[in-house]
């Protein structure tokens, strides 16, 4: 094995557990949601912050991270994003010192910083560290490790953080104000320890990456920089319609998993603390994985948006289920949503970008960004599940795989007279 072959398997190695490492902390808000709920009275409303701020960021900071890109490399925004995200962790300890939920708030932003850095330039990073016949089993692969990290966080978390005793809202209000904060300071530290370990992995990972000889692609560029004007990209049918699809699928598969714990927990549902709940979000991310290895086989045989909308009418039915049932019928149909997700963001992407020649990065910038769907959605859910209620609030994420089915069948279309523009290229599906 030539020194090359030896320099990219080390870096795929640091890559891998990076992957995995941002799957944990994108699934961790899953537990730290009801949480922050519990520790400060908060509606589902105010509790969707947490969304709102940690996605919010993906849509502020992309084309930032992608001018960094340009300047810097791989490499290096790589280590920066890694340093940034430790340091976001890092906050969540004055945070609970306080205890402040504003404060809480900006550690997520800065956090999601530190993600978004990743975003743009781990997954190019990956799929240049060999031939490019591999790229598409090098992609999967370290993605693989991410949904294992979407597995583990919310277990660990529902053992780390929602193991104590929490009070209801009628419950808090008997306490005085000074017993009140005390049991606000107590129940916030329990986020202090997993946060620091999270800080004290991201920092190493960041020097790891800094320190050893891993290739560089320094000519890569800022890929958000070429490829046209952002109304050429949008003139095409399928990149506009792909764009609301991307934003209303991850807002619709975020929404869920930040409200199972609350929705299990429930009496009439699953009955079970939040603690055990947060097993399900374990289930629900674990199931996505397997949904993706059986979804990448499938589509050798199915054409993509055929298969796109055979999914989403899976979840769109489910979805019905959860609103007009009880117990574990309800509690089941919920969590099984997350198997018919797995290949929704890989299958859109890839409509998304289809016959775009030199436009193919001005769509990719536009597809990446509209992840900020799983800070509006979510959002808009917690609206609906304080004014009329939890599982009725399920009706949001129905709506969004409407739309979805869509797309699927109709919207993800390349009209003849558009794929006369430009030539078709070939696209690998990568994943989230």
């Amino acid at each position: 094995m030539n020194h090359q072959a030896i320099s990219n398997r080390r870096a795929l190695i640091v890559i891998t557990t990076i992957f995995f490492m941002w799957g944990m902390i994108n699934s961790l808000n899953d537990v730290l949601i009801p949480h922050l709920r519990a520790v400060f009275s908060l509606s589902y409303t105010q509790a969707m912050l947490v969304q709102l701020t940690f996605f919010g960021a993906y849509f502020l900071m992309s084309l930032p991270g992608g001018k960094l890109l340009g300047y810097v490399g791989y490499k290096r925004t790589i280590s920066t994003g890694l340093f940034i995200a430790g340091s976001g962790a890092l906050l969540f300890y004055p945070a609970a010192r306080l205890p402040s939920y504003p404060l809480f708030l900006l550690a997520l932003f800065v956090l999601s910083t530190g993600i978004t850095l990743l975003q743009v330039s781990a997954n190019p990073y990956a799929s240049r560290l060999g031939s490019e016949a591999t790229a598409s089993s090098r992609l999967n692969f370290t993605q693989a490790f991410n949904s294992l990290g979407g597995i583990v966080a919310p277990a660990l978390g529902g053992l780390l953080i929602l193991s104590g005793s929490v009070l209801g809202v009628a419950e808090l209000a008997k306490l005085g104000p000074a017993q009140q904060l005390a049991y606000r300071v107590e129940q916030a530290q329990a986020v202090q320890l997993p946060y620091l370990g999270l800080a004290g992995l991201l920092f190493a990972l960041a020097v790891l990456v800094y320190r050893l000889k891993l290739p560089d692609f320094q000519d890569a560029g800022d890929n958000t920089q070429s490829g046209g004007r952002l109304g050429e990209v949008l003139r095409w049918p399928h990149v506009r319609l792909g764009v609301v699809a991307m934003f209303l699928y991850v807002g619709a598969e975020v929404a869920i998993s930040s409200f199972l714990i609350n929705y299990i927990s429930q009496s009439h549902i699953g009955n079970v603390s939040e603690r055990n709940a947060a097993f399900y979000v374990s289930l629900y991310w674990g199931l996505g994985m397997v949904g993706r290895l059986l979804g990448s086989m499938l589509l050798r045989y199915i054409p993509p948006g055929r298969l796109l909308g055979l999914n989403a009418i899976a979840c769109a039915a489910l979805c019905i289920v959860t609103l007009f049932s009880e117990g574990l019928v309800a509690m089941w149909s919920l969590v099984s949503i997350g198997f018919f997700n797995a290949i929704m963001f890989p299958t859109i992407f890839t409509l998304g970008i289809a016959t775009l020649g030199p436009l193919t990065g001005r769509a990719s910038s536009l597809l990446v960004m509209a992840i900020v769907g799983a800070a509006i959605v979510p959002m808009a859910q917690g609206i609906v599940a304080d004014l009329i209620g939890l599982q009725v609030s399920f009706i949001m994420p129905l709506l969004c795989y409407l739309y979805v089915i869509f797309y699927g069948f109709k919207g993800s279309r390349v009209t003849a007279a558009s794929a006369q523009v430009l030539p078709v290229q070939g696209i690998s599906l990568t994943t989230r």
